[in-house]
């Protein structure tokens, strides 16, 4: 797994359990949906049969905090996703996690610069462990997103005299 600069702090509500799969392999795609429903995620996939425009339309009407994305897809460049996600006001913080067959250093590098928030590779994972991994990062978040709110609220009741 590689981890990406561009981790944002989501969190872990029931309007933010909404995962978006692209995924071409229906193996996966469905695993994956499989996994993420069973833990009360909802799931919108596609297979990448689309071209970008429709593909990028699809996700925000979906509106998920979270994708995972395959970089090569029949119709698509997974790298194209990633550059026009960023580039786009209502996607640029749903959280990118790449679960590929690509593994050099150069896609990892692109895929981080794009954007990506993290990477792993499907030689390394089985879709059972790669969504347990999905799920832990996404609950430790939450759980630091947690701690910063009572952080602030404990200093918000201190500023207010209130100890």
């Amino acid at each position: 797994m590689v981890v990406g600069e561009n981790k944002k702090i989501i969190l872990n509500t029931m309007e933010e359990k909404r995962m978006f799969v692209l995924e071409d392999d229906a193996n996966i795609l469905y695993g994956l949906e499989a996994q993420f429903t069973a833990d009360n995620f909802e799931v919108e996939t596609s297979e990448g049969e689309e071209d970008l425009d429709e593909i990028l339309q699809k996700i925000k009407d979906f509106s998920p905090a979270y994708i995972i994305l395959d970089l090569i897809l029949p119709k698509l460049d997974g790298f194209d996703i990633i550059k026009k996600m960023k580039e786009d006001d209502e996607l640029s913080e749903v959280q990118i996690f790449i679960f590929t067959d690509i593994s050099d250093e150069d896609s990892r590098q692109r895929s981080l610069k794009l954007g990506a928030d993290y990477i792993f590779f499907k030689d390394e994972f089985d879709t059972y462990e790669f969504s347990e991994k999905v799920k832990k990062i996404i609950s430790n978040q939450g759980k630091v997103a947690d701690r910063e709110k009572s952080a602030e609220e404990d200093e918000g009741e201190d500023d207010m005299g209130l100890d």
